[in-house]
């Protein structure tokens, strides 16, 4: 079942970036609604369906100061996407822990269960790491600045070699799998 109702004039593009090619998903009011890579069409379809039923963007050209914002971050500037008004369906404690994703600087990280104690829910871990696998605006909403609680890197929906590059384009420390 839906979690909102689903919001006027959704449309797509497809942005190059040297992560890979991206997917923004915004609103007739100039909000990002999502953020996925290509490749992840069915998943960002999924999340889509989750948060706001059947819906098909059309296709355009994403609004000039969103291209700004992502190519500024691409480029070094790592708090453009700081920047970014989104909007997202989500239960209220989905939005909670998206919220608090934003919080995290770039070049820093959080384990699942640091996020979960800033929150107030220092029990809820697994409940915080199911709200950031259904994140649909990723990179934005960082969900890549959560990692294991030692310090290793944990799946993300982008793959996890597109997370350890976002990691290391913000500096930010982790330890590699061994």
């Amino acid at each position: 079942m839906p979690t909102a109702k689903p919001p006027e004039g959704l449309s797509l593009d497809r942005i190059p970036t040297p992560a890979g090619e991206a997917l923004v998903i915004w609103d007739a009011a100039g909000l990002l609604r999502v953020f996925d890579w290509s490749g992840y069409e069915p998943r960002m379809q999924q999340l889509l369906t989750r948060h706001y039923g059947p819906v098909t963007p059309k296709t355009g050209r994403a609004p000039a100061a969103l291209r700004k914002a992502l190519a500024a971050y691409f480029d070094g500037d790592l708090t453009s996407i700081d920047t970014i008004a989104c909007a997202t369906g989500g239960t209220r404690f989905q939005r909670t822990v998206w919220a608090a994703l934003r919080d995290i600087p770039a070049g820093q990280t959080e384990s699942y269960g640091q996020l979960a104690a800033r929150i107030g829910a220092p029990k809820a871990v697994r409940a915080v790491g199911l709200a950031n696998g259904a994140n649909p605006i990723g990179l934005v909403v960082p969900c890549h600045r959560v990692i294991g609680a030692n310090g290793s890197l944990t799946g993300y929906g982008g793959g996890i070699e597109r997370k350890r590059w976002l990691l290391n384009h913000e500096g930010a420390a982790f330890k590699l799998a061994a």
